[in-house]
């Protein structure tokens, strides 16, 4: 046990020494967060307006077109910018270069006219070959029913009742009624989800880490070769040092480089980016345990496998690049097909970006994390089983 412990020992500190350690074990996971974390808007300040800006000039004082410039305004679809009536010019040249979807425009007199029911229309500058124009065709004539059908409704309210209820009263709440519908659908969402949580930035943290961790067994895999090419390695089987005492060793420094990196990384996540891997303290911890077995093992086999230092290097990123494309590092699986998710889930990075999300970002118990944890121990125990079935056969040979 102690031959054991004197391998975990070596292997750490050649490691450590090493730079190129660093590199993909710190440097480059941070650096490659920052990166698709600002190409992903990640870390945008403040809240985006998803609506359609739409430029917007009113001709008529009529409270009529007061009210429907009001609603327009509180559309969730479009996002009126005014302009002055001198600034049509202004206007449309922001709608020609695109800057602006569409330009409504309220004629003189519309409102009255409106209301004693004579045609009036509404001018709309847009590209009606743009498919947000159907959409700003479609909430302009919805805004106009609702206030038709409010106008009307007090007209007739107040010719069956006479003065006694005035038309300002009925118009206000006909159109309040419209906020309240008979049916609706409300989204209820779990308590422990933060409405707050920054999605973009709580999957590439774990998917960065996930992928450098995997790219960073290059260098524990050449001590590995460098052992068989310098003899060292036929040199230990002439002491009491067992195969299996060696495997032992050489996949426990493995593990421990990868849990402390990350146990580094999830701080550096938790506090420079605001991703709450400490929803769950423990659930994280059983996630960042089993995903470094996983990957510890994986190391292994690739050392014991190549055969020299550009193989430790192929056979380490070939998986970084399958694992991380397949398994949802660098994009959700969620947007992808239910084919294409069952496909990903093949790779281990799969099942640990599951254990990380379902804490980060769905705000899920402990119980969440048990399967994504049993199937990397799983992949753990089946690369381990290799390495060691290959180590034996390459020493017999």
């Amino acid at each position: 046990m102690l031959r054991t412990f004197d391998i975990v020992i070596k292997d750490i500190h050649q490691i450590l020494i090493d730079r190129q350690s660093f590199l993909f074990l710190l440097i480059m996971p941070v650096a490659f967060t920052f990166l698709f974390g600002y190409a992903s808007g990640g870390f945008s300040s403040g809240t985006s307006d998803s609506r359609l800006p739409v430029g917007f000039i009113s001709r008529d004082s009529n409270w009529f077109s007061q009210e429907l410039r009001n609603l327009l305004a509180d559309s969730e679809i479009i996002r009126l910018q005014e302009f002055s009536a001198s600034k049509q010019d202004e206007m449309e040249n922001l709608i020609a270069n695109e800057k602006l979807a569409a330009g409504l425009i309220i004629p003189e007199h519309y409102g009255a006219h409106f209301l004693k029911g004579k045609p009036g229309k509404i001018i709309l500058i847009a590209d009606d070959s743009a498919t947000s124009t159907t959409t700003i065709k479609s909430t302009v004539l919805s805004t106009l029913i609702r206030l038709d059908s409010a106008t009307q409704t007090a007209n007739i309210m107040e010719q069956m009742v006479g003065n006694q209820t005035p038309f300002d009263y009925i118009f206000e709440e006909t159109l309040s009624a419209w906020e309240t519908p008979p049916i609706r659908i409300d989204e209820i969402k779990s308590d422990a989800i933060d409405p707050d949580v920054n999605e973009a930035l709580a999957h590439i943290s774990p998917g960065m880490m996930l992928q450098f961790a995997i790219a960073s067994l290059m260098t524990s895999a050449q001590i590995i070769v460098n052992e068989r090419k310098s003899r060292s390695l036929q040199r230990l089987f002439t002491t009491a040092t067992s195969r299996i005492h060696i495997l032992t060793g050489h996949f426990i420094a493995i593990f421990v480089i990868i849990f402390c990196q990350f146990t580094l990384l999830i701080i550096f996540g938790t506090f420079a980016l605001q991703v709450n891997y400490l929803r769950n303290p423990p659930a994280t911890l059983l996630v960042a345990i089993s995903s470094a077995l996983c990957i510890a093992a994986l190391g292994l086999l690739v050392g014991v496998v190549s055969k020299n230092e550009d193989q430790a290097v192929v056979f380490s990123l070939i998986p970084m690049f399958v694992f991380s494309g397949i398994g949802g590092a660098w994009m959700p699986l969620e947007f992808t097909s239910p084919t294409f998710q069952m496909i990903g889930h093949v790779s281990p990075i799969a099942w640990a970006m599951d254990g990380f999300e379902n804490i980060a970002i769905r705000g899920l118990g402990f119980n969440s994390v048990l399967l994504p944890a049993a199937a990397l121990v799983g992949y753990a125990i089946l690369f381990f089983s290799l390495a060691a079935w290959r180590f034996q056969v390459t020493q017999e040979q």
